[in-house]
This record gives C-alpha cells, sequence and structure tokens, in this order.
C-alpha cells in the first residue's frame, strides 16, 4: 500500500489542485518563478491538501472536482503553501543542503532568498483563505499556523536538552506538527457543513494522525534507509532535537547506560557514536517504544472515523491512518 493508491478517489483532485499550485505561484519576478520551479519539482506526498479532499469527500460524499475553484481547494492550497513555507525555514534554522531528495532552496541560492520565499507563501496562503470569505475557516488556518509557530521555537528551546520529558515532546509535536494536519481535517469537514460532531471526530483524527506521523517521521531518523527516507540517519541528532526514542532510553535504562549515552552526547557528535548510541536505544527498547507510541495515536485515529459512514473516501482515511504507522519513508 502506497499514498497513490490510497489517493485513487480523489486521483483527478490532486491533479486539479497540482495544476492550480503552480498558477497561484506564478509572479512577475524571475527569481521567485525559478525558485517556485524548483518547489514545485520536489513535490512531496501532499498529505495535508489529500486530507482536506478526503474529509470534504467524506462529508458529502461526492466528487470533488467540480468544486475546484470553491473553499475547498483553496484550503488545500493555503495549507500546502503554509507547510512549504515551513520546510523552508526549517532548512536554513537547520542548514539542511537536502531536501525530499534534492538540493534545498537555502543551498542552491542562499539563506535570505529562503527566507523571503517562505514569506511569499505565506502572504499567498493568507490571500486564498481571505477569499474563501469564511471567518471560520480564516481563525481554523490561522490558528494551526500560530500553533505550529510556537511548536517550532519551543523545539529549538529545547534543543540540546536531554533531560525533556515525554509530555513536552508530545506537546512540541502537537503544536509543529498535528496543528496543519488537524486543520486539515476540520476544514474539510467544515466546508461540507458537516454536522458539528462529525466535524470535531475528523479534527481529532488529524490531531491523532499527525501524532503518529511525526513519531514515525522522528523513528526514521534513526533506524531508516537514505535511499527511501532520502536524508542520511542522525540528522535530527545533529541539529539538537530530541526525539521519542533517545527520551525513553535515557527514562528507563540504568545509570551506567544513560551515563554512556550522555557521555557520547556531549563529545563531538560523529557517525561512529550515532551507531554506537543507537545500538543502546534498540537494546534498551528506545526503537519499539515509539513505535508502539505511534501505533497507538494511529488506532485513535482510526476509531474517530466511527462516525462517518461507509464510502471510498472513508476507507481512503482509514487506509492512510495504517500508512503512517507503517511507512517506511
Amino acid at each position: 500500500m502506497d499514498h497513490n493508491s490510497i489517493f485513487s478517489p480523489i486521483k483527478e483532485d490532486l491533479a486539479l489542485f497540482d495544476r492550480k499550485l503552480k498558477e497561484n505561484l506564478n509572479c512577475d519576478s524571475k527569481l521567485i518563478s525559478e525558485v517556485a520551479g524548483h518547489l514545485v519539482n520536489r513535490k512531496g506526498k501532499r498529505l495535508r491538501p489529500a486530507m482536506v479532499f478526503l474529509s470534504y469527500g467524506a462529508c458529502v460524499n461526492s466528487k470533488i472536482k467540480f468544486l475546484g475553484r470553491s473553499a475547498v481547494m483553496n484550503v488545500a492550497l493555503a495549507i500546502e503553501l503554509i507547510h512549504t513555507a515551513t520546510l523552508l525555514h526549517d532548512d536554513v534554522i537547520d542548514q539542511s543542503k537536502v531536501r525530499r531528495g534534492q538540493v534545498s532552496v537555502n543551498h542552491k541560492w542562499n539563506n535570505m532568498i529562503s527566507v523571503l520565499m517562505g514569506d511569499f507563501l505565506l502572504a499567498k496562503a493568507l490571500r486564498l483563505m481571505v477569499e474563501t470569505n469564511s471567518t471560520i475557516l480564516l481563525f481554523i488556518i490561522s490558528g494551526a499556523t500560530e500553533n505550529l509557530s510556537i511548536g517550532e521555537m519551543n523545539e529549538v528551546q529545547e534543543s540540546c536538552n536531554f533531560d525533556l520529558d515525554e509530555e513536552t515532546y508530545l506537546e512540541i509535536i502537537s503544536e509543529k506538527t498535528a496543528s496543519l494536519f488537524t486543520a486539515s481535517c476540520e476544514s474539510g469537514a467544515t466546508v461540507a457543513q458537516a454536522d458539528k460532531k462529525v466535524q470535531k471526530k475528523l479534527k481529532e483524527y488529524g490531531q491523532n494522525l499527525g501524532m503518529a506521523f511525526q513519531i514515525i517521521d522522528d523513528l526514521l531518523d534513526w533506524v531508516g534507509e537514505a535511499k527511501k527516507t532520502g536524508k542520511g540517519r542522525g540528522n535530527d541528532l545533529r541539529e539538537g532535537k530530541v526525539t521519542l526514542p533517545l527520551i525513553y532510553t535515557l527514562r528507563e535504562s540504568d545509570s551506567r547506560t544513560r551515563n554512556k549515552i550522555l557521555k557520547l552526547l556531549k563529545n563531538d557528535f560523529n557517525q561512529k557514536d550515532f551507531d554506537k548510541i543507537l545500538s543502546l536505544i534498540k537494546d534498551n527498547g528506545g526503537v519499539e517504544y515509539a513505535r508502539r507510541k505511534a501505533q497507538i495515536f494511529g488506532k485513535r485515529a482510526l476509531g474517530c472515523l466511527s462516525e462517518l459512514r461507509d464510502s471510498e473516501y472513508k476507507k481512503a482515511l482509514q487506509d492512510l491512518a495504517r500508512f503512517v504507522i507503517e511507512r517506511e519513508k
């Protein structure tokens, strides 16, 4: 199972989305057009716009393609632009050279271009949301963007904090990642004018799916294959990000193991040290604990779909939850 097969009910809608995205990135500025072309070429999974479409479809159970110019498309575009803007800013903060298997904007151009392009995308997203003439949708998306920024700031604040507890880690990923997942599903249900109970359940689905997604994403930085993930292992740790496998191991292991890990972390970090730390994390159950935690959130997400009537869209949302916790990239 891959995301392309899961998204088959909205295949045409995502194709239209891609065309609309290119249209919205057209600009008189030659430089913006060049950077936009680079971003479009490195197309990701489109998870967030897909969740907008699937949540909408699950509520109305009808084709979305005829509503391509309506609020549902604007929301999907805005959320993807916000997400892409945050990635551009992240790459500057992390000094990343690669994103989704190709050279990052900050490396291909420079940090200034990456930051300014992110600002341009955020401005475009705001304009798209204003065009919906919906205060509710604007409130949902702006609130998610605010939470995302708070999560990013808190993550920076906790950089290299090897005393970070699980509760704080979960709060950070809830804000920095799950917030946009939540907004995607809630917005789709809102545009569909679903009843409040269904809107609430889809909002909870997005929240739990986002948590599972980020835990697996963090886990793949430890155990993922570079050919599949598009990046080397240990990048998060080199950037000072303390994630669940390490948090669990430092919390649950004996003092000797904990001190050994901390000594490796506080020395000049290299690949050999990473391999030693990973071995200790595996031996002490850190990898399996993180995987189980992601599965718990995935199951919660599935449970949130019980209020929806059966449809190909509901099935796709169910398959998406399973895909997120089983993915290898």
